[in-house]
Order: structure tokens, then C-alpha cells, then sequence
């Protein structure tokens, strides 16, 4: 498989999950919290392939987003582009990168809903299917554009 193609796979995969439904009864919202995080998991395998699929003529050691997207990560183009992106607090990378940070803590990123009607949630509904696969729909419009930069190393 090519690296572009397995980035795509990957991106695929984590679309799948969030597209399948968690049913009903007791176990839905447990199904749901397990789909979620999945492809939230598949979203940081995705997201280390691009990495390394647009940064390979850089030849990096390693293509962890957390060490390569730090400001003062390796001198590539594509990743300068990118840690740009993530210092802009509302776009798809850094909305990813919060999430991939929540995944890896004791929390876990997706959340039960209020069981409590009367409730008021802090911060409103958390519906991470949704704001993942907006982020991944995002994320497609960046992949083309810096694929086509890298390939012209």
C-alpha cells in the first residue's frame, strides 16, 4: 500500500465508525462512547500517516503529531503550514489535537449525556460524532493542497 493510501484508509476507517449507528437501549450511549473514541483513535493513526506521508522527503526520525507540530518542530514546509493552522484556536487541527489530548487522559474524550433533564450542561451539547466528522470533512480540503506541495520536493 502507498503512503497516501493508507492515510486514506485510515481516514476512511475512522468515517465508517462514525457512521454506524449505536442502536438502542441501555447500552446505546456506551456503544456510542466507544465508536466515538475509536474513530477519534483512528483519526491520530490517520493523522501521523499524513505526517509522515507529506514530510517523507525530509527523512524525520520520528512523525508523533506532538513532536512534529510543536513550534519549534523540524524546519518542513507542510508541517510549518500545519502549525499554523493548530495556532488558530477554531480550526479542524486544533479542535483534533484538544480532542487526541482528552483521549489520551483519564477522562477519555467522548462524554454520557446528561442524565438529568433539568441539567444544564457546561458548554452545551457534547456531540463528538458530529464535530469529528466536521473536522475530518475539514481536514480533506487541507490533505489535497498539501499533498501537491510536498510532492514537489
Amino acid at each position: 500500500m502507498t503512503p497516501s493510501g493508507r492515510t486514506n484508509q485510515l481516514l476512511y476507517q475512522a468515517e465508517l465508525l462514525l457512521a454506524m449507528s449505536s442502536g438502542e437501549g441501555d447500552q446505546a450511549p456506551v456503544r456510542r462512547m466507544a465508536l466515538e473514541e475509536g474513530a477519534l483513535a483512528l483519526s491520530e493513526l490517520w493523522l501521523e500517516s499524513f505526517l509522515r506521508e507529506i514530510t517523507k522527503h525530509a527523512r524525520l526520525p520520528t512523525h508523533a503529531w506532538r513532536e512534529l507540530l510543536v513550534p519549534q518542530g523540524p524546519a518542513v514546509a507542510e508541517l510549518g503550514r500545519l502549525r499554523d493552522l493548530m495556532a488558530q484556536p477554531e480550526s479542524w487541527l486544533a479542535w483534533l489535537t484538544r480532542r487526541l489530548e482528552q483521549l489520551h487522559a483519564e477522562e477519555g474524550a467522548a462524554r454520557r449525556p446528561t442524565q438529568n433533564p433539568g441539567m444544564i450542561a457546561v458548554g452545551g451539547n457534547h456531540d463528538l460524532g458530529k464535530a469529528l466528522s466536521d473536522c475530518l470533512a475539514q481536514a480533506k480540503c487541507e490533505i489535497a493542497a498539501l499533498r501537491e506541495t510536498s510532492q514537489e520536493w
